[in-house]
């Protein structure tokens, strides 16, 4: 080659490496915020999900992290960060100040209770979901070429703490369920249900005729009720629940009294309705499952009633505990729940009964050993 061509060939080089700093110049100047934002826009997750990413985004992301570029956003700076949310979730200096009310303009301090602030940590399962946002736009960052390393994955966030479920009692479950009986029938079947299946509440309000197989004594359980709309379950498994006699015979009342009651009010009965309603229009009724909050909140107002400390959700665990508790196997009690990772979930969560269902079979096995004479 000449020297003509090689110099040729040297400055097309140099070009070449001219636009390829210039292009690293530009992406290293990308900030987390926009980084936030093109994963967001381009991430598959729920609806409910991204609802919920958005309020950590714009309240608590977005004002501290949102300017600063993506390729300074390092261990210690999420550390830092993490530190500060689990301290006061305002990030405060520690000096005394009014809270101000949200209102803008003029407005009275006291009828607006405008307050000295005190500080409020953000609980650490916050904290967590915060740093899974950051971690995915980084790690999502780091894939388009943005930044060289996800800083988020050696970055230490706080523990994630123990679950701590609280089944009521037998006695407890028994006055409730004797309670949404008295209350009226069909919301008494509900309740029965969600003790019995360990079902989800919004499982159960998107539940509908054609999911019960009372003859085959199962539950096809494929939809949940999220935000007001029918979606797959938590999930995304199909899987099927066994029933019980006695809540075989409680299902079967309970759909010959809704089909009376809508031919009674000139509405055609289909499997298509669903199994629980709070909606009792003329025409409407069970075209609209029962809402989710409104079957938290009416379980609620029953079991204060009672001066019973409980949840609906605790009716899940009383489930779970009861099933272990009677010695039955794990993977079998995760599939009934719904828990993915092959019982790791329900281990997790039901650690405290799995050793005593263990315990259980320890003693049932040595039972059944050979006596020793005595020496």
């Amino acid at each position: 080659m000449d020297k003509a061509a090689w110099d040729k060939a040297d400055d097309k080089l140099a070009e070449f490496r001219t636009q390829v700093n210039k292009q690293r110049s530009a992406e290293s100047s990308v900030t987390l915020g926009y980084a936030i934002d093109e994963w967001m826009r381009l991430t598959e997750i729920e609806h409910s999900t991204r609802k919920t990413y958005d309020g950590y985004i714009e309240r608590t992301i977005r004002p501290v992290l949102g300017s600063l570029p993506a390729r300074k956003v390092d261990a210690r700076t999420l550390e830092s960060f993490y530190t500060e949310l689990r301290r006061c979730r305002v990030r405060c200096d520690g000096t005394p100040f009014i809270e101000k009310h949200k209102k803008k303009g003029d407005h009275d301090c006291v009828k607006e209770q405008c307050r000295p602030h005190k500080c409020s940590p953000l609980a650490a399962s916050t904290v967590r979901q915060i740093h899974s946002i950051i971690s995915g736009t980084l790690a999502a960052a780091t894939r388009w070429g943005w930044i060289t390393d996800n800083q988020a994955h050696v970055a230490k966030r706080p523990k994630q703490k123990p679950p701590e479920p609280k089944p009521p009692t037998s006695a407890e479950a028994a006055r409730l369920v004797e309670e949404a009986f008295e209350m009226d029938e069909d919301w008494g079947v509900l309740v029965w249900l969600a003790m019995t299946t360990g079902m989800r509440r919004g499982e159960l309000c998107a539940l509908r005729f054609s999911h019960v197989d009372l003859d085959a004594e199962v539950i096809d359980l494929r939809r949940n009720w999220v935000l007001g709309q029918e979606k797959g379950t938590k999930t995304h498994q199909i899987r099927r629940i066994a029933l019980d006699s006695e809540t075989v015979a409680l299902l079967r009342q309970h759909r010959d009294r809704i089909a009376d009651r809508t031919r009674s009010l000139g509405q055609k009965f289909t499997d298509d309705l669903f199994v629980f309603t709070g909606t009792l229009k003329r025409n409407r009724l069970h075209v609209e499952p029962y809402s989710p909050n409104a079957v938290t909140q009416r379980y609620k107002d029953m079991a204060t009633r009672l001066s019973i400390d409980t949840h609906l959700h605790a009716l899940r665990h009383y489930s779970a505990t009861e099933l272990l508790t009677a010695g039955v196997d794990l993977p079998t009690v995760a599939g009934r729940l719904g828990h993915g990772g092959g019982g790791a979930t329900t281990l997790r969560v039901y650690a405290a009964w799995v050793a005593a269902s263990d315990r259980k079979a320890a003693e049932i096995l040595g039972s059944r050993m050979p006596k020793r004479a005595p020496k």
